[in-house]
């Protein structure tokens, strides 16, 4: 003979059903420590993220849509999906180069995923993840400059690059007899090569690959990349048990293969190859 619920145990059944499918049900309270960082996002429900809004394949805001696209975009839905749920719990706020550290340090983000290349100086401000891409520096010209065929051919030309870049410490090492255009962002490089204001753009390759694909005709990649950078998501400094978290995360999406469909979706797009810019799986 089968027994009916009754209300109240039924509504409780229910309910017991729909906690266990929020991240925070049937036991999964204990997987975030109380009081870190992992467990606040978790309890307020939304992870806020700073990025680039100017760089395609990247952190580019659709001027038509307002949707965020690009490899940093969905690598960041990857850890909003883990720590609340679903990657639509997700606030991207803008955030260029020269600002990413004052973000992190002012909480204004949870944490910075922008082309953010790990280095001593910035160690010294945020803590970094272990590299969750490799990009290689390289330059942008005007398709019918012939004169650009690699950073020995800059001697008296002007290079546009962001300030608060690694891309500003490199070219002062490599060419020494460039004449340097600083801006706020690469966009403002854009149409300064196109007018031809300055002779070059040069930053992470990839980067410089999204800002060619909106002009292809007009504007070429050299191909010729120095230097290599390893990107990594800036939280705020001595906050380990999050870093740590983040670096399984990208463990866990470099062998289980979230890391290749970002990728493919994104970057992938343009016919560019993983090879050189995907981290060794550990």
């Amino acid at each position: 003979m089968t027994r009916r619920l009754g209300t109240a145990a039924g509504v409780r059944v229910v309910l017991a059903v729909l906690l266990c499918l929020l991240p925070a049900g049937c036991g999964e309270d204990d997987r975030f420590p109380e009081g870190s960082t992992m467990a606040r996002i978790r309890d307020r429900g939304v992870l806020v993220v700073g990025i680039k809004f100017d760089q395609p394949m990247f952190g580019y805001k659709d001027p038509a849509t307002g949707r965020i696209t690009g490899f940093d975009a969905e690598i960041a839905r990857l850890v909003a999906r883990d720590l609340t749920g679903s990657e639509r719990n997700i606030r991207f706020v803008e955030t260029v180069s020269r600002e990413r550290e004052n973000f992190i340090s002012q909480r204004i983000v949870d944490m910075v995923i922008a082309t953010y290349s790990i280095t001593p100086a910035r160690a010294r401000l945020v803590t970094f993840t272990d590299p969750y891409y490799y990009a290689g520096q390289d330059l942008l010209v005007r398709t019918a400059d012939t004169r650009i065929h690699g950073v020995s051919d800059l001697d008296g030309k002007t290079v546009c690059t962001a300030i608060g870049s690694t891309s500003v410490d490199r070219l002062r090492t490599e060419v020494s007899g460039a004449s340097l255009e600083i801006v706020d962002s690469y966009s403002v490089c854009v149409p300064a090569l196109l007018s031809g204001r300055v002779d070059a753009l040069s930053t992470d390759d990839t980067i410089l690959l999204g800002l060619q694909a909106q002009h292809p005709d007009a504007l070429r990649l050299v191909g010729k990349p120095f230097g290599r950078e390893p990107y990594g998501m800036g939280v705020r400094k001595d906050d380990l048990a999050f870093r740590d978290h983040l670096n399984g995360l990208i463990a866990r999406w470099l062998a289980g293969g979230e890391w290749d469909r970002a990728y493919r979706d994104t970057i992938g797009v343009s016919g560019a190859t993983s090879e050189s810019s995907k981290p060794a799986a550990r």
